[in-house]
């Protein structure tokens, strides 16, 4: 039985073909490894934002944002980068002639050209890396699915399959014997390729290259336009990498997009059905909904306590980097990098990071370490935003959303302060309001200005009941003698109280009741106010007055002495009344 069962739409979806008739899927449930396995280490990481990214720009990279960003991922440690399409344009050409020609590029660093399965071009090619002294890759490409074979290169199997290898045949003639120069086949579309054609393209195209271990050939096999769920395209991964001929030979690469949403899924469950090698784009830019995000994957890996063999340690330098360079703005939501990912508003994710961040502390300090090398084990925070170079000031910000818990935490980490429940209970309502009369987020500042308003008393602020002076007289040998003597004016009349036995706040509150202005302490609470350099005692007094009619309300008193705050919290509670 389906509750509340949708209605049929209006949309046209008999249009479309389930993904079952349209892409094979080889392997039975009993064959199947890949659900059991997990990961353990990070694949290689090979980024083609110079390549495949680019040709998705607007407006393509100049030369200056392609050095920028080339530099920008050698210094995080990518040890594998496509650095264009030199048979494409000219700006890719020049650009690889300049890694040629320069050291931009580290000597550990393999560089990656692409091209099609053309002769002239794979030529234009192999002209462009002449020279370099780096590892190279070559990487050709030929689409191989059936709807591209019949409508866009008009060929049948046996022709596509004399295409692929002619090119293998001039790659192999033009470039084998640079010693320096290895080889990568894409079956373009492999995703939606029958799996029987694409492993004898594979396997011809290893033969031809000649793979083996000290020249492995990249196998690499994109889900070039994303169709099916990610274990469909896990199956059709570890199909290749059980039947291929001479795997021990050669280097499993996937290529996954987006289309679907799922391509961070695909990825890495084609890593545990056997791909070692995963190209994608740092942040996910590409054609359509882009390719595979690989910085999220590196991340993903990291929160699981895997090295990704990447440094993230100062993230929002390499989104500025990338942000430059395509000209395309990171989303405030996309995940480690944008600018709301470590943030709650809600206000149960508030308490729940808040708890989370004093159990951390305390934790740390039991254990004698810094909190930075403490486990990490905070709600709703998959990894410490310190870790990748952010600070926790945007990690609890406050709206109509937002509860007591985020309160707490902005005016303790933006002043110090440490707000009793029941005291955050109520500035709740206080802020409820403002977010609802102005519908914006609230800052610690303006946080502060709100408590301030509706809760900080001040001698300067008047009122009926004013503290005109205070003296106490200890006796060590019989505290219980300790006088204080307490002068008030209230309504503008004067009057001395002396009362034995009590310390100064208590002796203010019996002086109040004796001049008629009842005030019941229910709680009182001592913390500080931290403003720029300068450290204040904050009094926070719980009060009702003397007939316990009243509900209990809050009041706070701030000096540079601990004595004085409290006094005037007393002093405010009493004008409340």
């Amino acid at each position: 039985m389906r509750w509340n069962p949708q209605q049929p739409s209006p949309m046209p979806h008999g249009r479309y073909t389930d993904v079952y008739s349209r892409v094979s899927v080889p392997l039975k449930d009993a064959d199947r490894t890949w659900p059991t396995k997990r990961l353990t280490d990070a694949p290689l990481w090979v980024p083609v934002d110079l390549r495949d990214g680019n040709q998705a720009l607007a407006e393509p990279m100049d030369p200056a944002r392609k050095r920028r960003f080339f530099e920008m991922m050698v210094s995080v440690g990518y040890k594998e980068i496509e650095v264009g399409y030199p048979s494409a344009s000219q700006t890719d050409f020049d650009f690889v002639r300049l890694i040629a020609e320069t050291d931009i590029a580290p000597d550990d660093v393999t560089i990656v050209v692409f091209t099609p399965a053309r002769r002239d071009l794979i030529e234009r090619t192999v002209e462009s890396v002449r020279g370099i002294s780096n590892p190279v890759v070559i990487h050709m490409y030929t689409a191989t699915a059936p709807l591209w074979r019949d409508l866009v290169l008009a060929r049948d199997r046996a022709d596509l399959r004399e295409l692929i290898l002619a090119g293998g045949r001039d790659v192999f003639e033009l470039a084998g014997d640079m010693p320096n120069v290895r080889f990568e086949f894409s079956p373009e579309v492999f995703n939606q390729t029958e799996p029987e054609y694409v492993l004898d393209l594979c396997d011809a195209m290893t033969e031809l290259w000649d793979a083996r271990p000290e020249r492995p050939v990249i196998l690499n096999l994109p889900a070039t336009v994303e169709i099916a769920t990610p274990n469909v395209y896990a199956d059709q991964i570890e199909y290749m990498s059980r039947n291929l001929a001479r795997r021990e030979n050669v280097i499993l690469s996937v290529h996954p997009h987006n289309d679907r949403g799922t391509g961070i899924a695909c990825a890495e469950l084609a890593v545990l059905a056997g791909a070692e090698r995963v190209e994608g784009c740092i942040f996910g830019n590409g054609e359509r909904t882009g390719n595979v995000d690989i910085a999220t994957l590196a991340l993903n890996l990291y929160a699981q306590g895997i090295d990704p063999g990447i440094d993230f340690s100062d993230i929002d330098r390499i989104r500025s980097t990338v942000e430059y360079c395509t000209r395309m703005e990171i989303h405030p939501r996309h995940p480690y990098v944008g600018d709301l990912v470590h943030t709650a508003f809600s206000g149960t994710h508030q308490d729940a990071i808040r708890k989370g961040f004093i159990e951390h502390h305390t934790r740390a300090e039991e254990l004698g370490i810094p909190e930075k090398d403490a486990e990490w084990k905070i709600p709703y925070l998959p990894i410490d935003p310190a870790d990748i170079g952010r600070t926790y000031d945007a990690v609890i910000r406050v709206n109509s959303q937002s509860g007591k818990g985020g309160i707490a935490y902005l005016l303790g980490s933006g002043y110090g302060i440490d707000l009793p429940r029941r005291l955050q209970i109520d500035l709740a309502g206080h802020v409820q309001r403002y977010t609802d009369d102005t519908g914006a987020e609230v800052t610690a500042d303006q946080l502060w200005e709100i408590f301030r308003e509706g809760y900080l008393y001040s001698p300067a602020d008047g009122g009926r009941v004013e503290l005109l002076g205070y003296s106490t007289s200890e006796d060590a040998a019989s505290p219980e003698a300790a006088e204080t003597t307490v002068r008030l004016r209230i309504d503008g009349t004067e009057s001395t109280h002396t009362v034995t036995g009590h310390g100064p706040v208590e002796a203010l509150a019996t002086a109040l009741r004796e001049a008629g202005t009842g005030v019941e302490i229910l709680g009182l609470t001592q913390t500080s106010v931290e403003s720029g350099n300068d450290s204040d005692a904050l009094t926070l007094l719980e009060f009702r007055d003397t007939t316990g009619t009243g509900n209990a309300r809050w009041v706070a008193g701030r000096d540079a002495s601990v004595l004085a705050a409290s006094m005037n919290a007393v002093v405010g509670a009493a004008n409340l009344l």
